[in-house]
């Protein structure tokens, strides 16, 4: 077990009989998770309403003591906390557009006087509104400030429990600074909180990957996931098993794939089909008996880099095949561009674009388009794709017949890595080696924001030159709740939950075989009391219940040591202690010896 005992203070004993734990044999039937199913069986949370939950006390303890630790991390990493409100003006929000790009997750609520404010999602806009009146000058930086609150977020489909929750427990932390490198700057606070993060979830017992990840609607240059490694995870990790190299589908890197030299000769003669009604490519694949990776998909975007208002459009056709997923950010990389985004529909078709049945013909048919065509979908032999009609597609699409010459100019034609990586892909870290996958649940989320929130806001302050410069930012998030329940995925069998020593809501449960009798209650209170004063955390079950119950109820919320007081142990000087992962029978310890036996346990 993973060490959790201290000297900083005594452990807590509490009676099963004085405090609120309402185990069920049935999960709700919407409990489609393993930790929605156990926390809900197991009386540590019961829904209020569609993804708001209410924290019965074993999930508090556990919820206070994920918090507990990452409150000293991030006060040891040199973080100061701080609560900021949960209820913002919607004014904040448009600053930085985030009204917009947030869209119906920002839950959206009118006061008396029809003033609309958001419940805050996380808090970049009001912890840099405060910093923008509080700071004027660089001498005040850096800074990293954190809090432990409730967001909010208006999930259409509220699912997994905790998981996906409209309600949650969140730590978020902003850093700011005037410079990226050097002592003070971004990149120093960014690795501290890279470390902090790693001592977080190490100290929580969890078994977790550190991976390389987009920023997404936070924005930034750089982020980092750190996530709970468990098969029922709804994430997907690719990593290098001889690097080591980790990151989330829509990050990962590939190693160098072979691309095709348009020099194959056509399959046929270009054949036009009739398509209509068939929005996807597996409907249009099964109507013209064509398989999926044989197809081009082709995703029209527009350069959404700052540019003269009457700039001509710059339009982006990127090309995968018809069984992979395009990349933004490999699009974006690939084509130079500051800034992409997926093409208007109506702009697009008014440019020419026949939307859902574009082909790589466009290059050459609308202006200032460049085309990029991802390696795999650049090799020759059949190939079908959009015929620029609606309602139709070709069959014998040739690369060098169709496209012609401009698959030679670099400023019209890219061909490169566009595509999310999969499994067999080569690692981008090691020749030789091929990626391969693991399930994991997102805990944690560091970015490099840079300067998105201080320029949109204002906030510029002079540097040591007496520039005016916009503060440059990191932002830190950890789910706390759904640490817990990430935990439980990772950490149960099929009798209940198996807590880690540092996270579970108390250390060990004592079960009274007859709570009835003095005796016997005087050997528990006194155990409880001798455990306590060794600062561990005891559940005394009391209750006036039959041995199978109390057994099975103890594996279901999942305590890491059970001490059963019955008349057989103690005629043997002892008491039976049993771990919650240990799958054998529990042992008779010797009554003198058994505070010392759990300090062992959980040390």
């Amino acid at each position: 077990m993973t060490a959790t005992i201290s000297n900083r203070r005594r452990g807590d004993v509490q009676r099963w009989s004085r405090t609120l734990i309402p185990t069920a044999r049935e999960a709700p039937a919407d409990a489609t998770t393993i930790s929605h199913r156990l926390l809900v069986r197991a009386g540590y949370i019961r829904a209020l309403g569609a993804g708001i939950y209410d924290y019965l006390p074993l999930a508090h303890r556990v919820i206070r003591k994920v918090a507990d630790i990452v409150r000293q991390e991030m006060n040891a990493a040199g973080a100061s906390e701080l609560l900021l409100p949960a209820l913002l003006p919607i004014e904040l929000y448009k600053e930085t557009k985030r009204d917009v790009d947030y869209g119906p997750l920002l839950f959206r609520v009118e006061d008396r006087k029809s003033a609309i404010a958001a419940l805050g999602p996380t808090h970049e806009e009001p912890i840099t509104e405060l910093m923008r009146a509080a700071v004027t000058s660089y001498k005040a930086l850096p800074l990293n400030l954190y809090q432990i609150q409730t967001k909010f977020r208006d999930e259409a489909r509220p699912r997994a429990g905790l998981l996906r929750c409209r309600e949650f427990l969140m730590k978020d932390a902003y850093s700011f600074h005037m410079h990226v490198e050097g002592a003070g700057g971004l990149n120093e606070a960014y690795d501290a909180m890279y470390r902090a993060y790693t001592n977080v979830f190490t100290r929580c017992g969890l078994d977790f990957t550190a991976v390389e990840a987009e920023s997404g609607p936070i924005g930034g240059s750089a982020s980092h996931e750190f996530m709970v490694n468990a098969d029922s995870g709804e994430d997907t990790i690719l990593r290098c098993p001889e690097s080591g190299y980790a990151a989330n589908v829509e990050k990962c890197e590939t190693g160098e794939r072979p691309r095709g030299a348009f020099t194959e000769p056509p399959t046929g003669d270009l054949a036009e089909v009739h398509t209509p009604g068939m929005p996807t490519i597996d409907e249009v694949g099964k109507f013209m008996k064509v398989k999926p990776d044989r197809m081009l998909k082709t995703i029209v975007f527009q350069d959404a880099s700052d540019a003269a208002p009457d700039a001509p459009a710059r339009w982006i056709v990127a090309v995968v095949r018809g069984d992979h997923d395009v990349n933004e950010g490999k699009v974006k990389t690939l084509s130079g561009a500051t800034k992409v985004a997926l093409a208007d529909p109506a702009a697009a078709k008014a440019a020419g674009f026949a939307v859902g049945y574009v082909s790589p013909r466009v290059v050459s048919a609308v202006p200032n388009t460049l085309l990029l065509i991802d390696a795999d979908a650049s090799h020759g032999g059949f190939w079908a794709s959009g015929a620029d009609k609606p309602d139709h597609h070709v069959k014998h699409f040739n690369w060098r017949r169709e496209v012609g010459s401009a698959l030679d100019d670099a400023g019209r034609v890219r061909v490169g890595d566009l595509r999310n990586a999969i499994v067999g892909d080569p690692s981008p870290r090691a020749p030789g080696a091929t990626l391969v996958a693991q399930r994991g649940i997102e805990v944690g989320h560091i970015f490099k924001l840079g300067d998105k929130y201080s320029q949109a806001m204002g906030f510029l302050i002079p540097d040591e030159t007496q520039q005016r410069r916009p503060v440059i930012m990191g932002c830190y998030g950890i789910g706390v709740s759904r640490t817990m329940a990430a935990c439980v995925e990772q950490r149960h069998d099929d009798a209940g939950i198996r807590w880690p020593a540092p996270l579970a809501p108390y250390h060990v449960e004592i079960v009274l075989m007859k709570p009835e009798d003095e005796q016997h209650m005087s050997v528990a209170t006194t155990l409880a009391d001798a455990l306590a004063d060794a600062g561990i955390d005891v559940l005394i079950d009391d209750r006036p219940e039959r041995p199978g119950v109390k057994f099975n109820d103890a594996d279901l919320i999942g305590l890491p040591i059970r001490l059963t007081i019955g008349a057989k142990a103690l005629e043997q000087g002892g008491i039976e202690a049993k771990r919650r992962d240990d799958s054998g029978k529990g042992e008779i310890v010797p009554t003198d010896k058994v505070v010392a036996w759990c300090v062992e346990q959980l040390g």
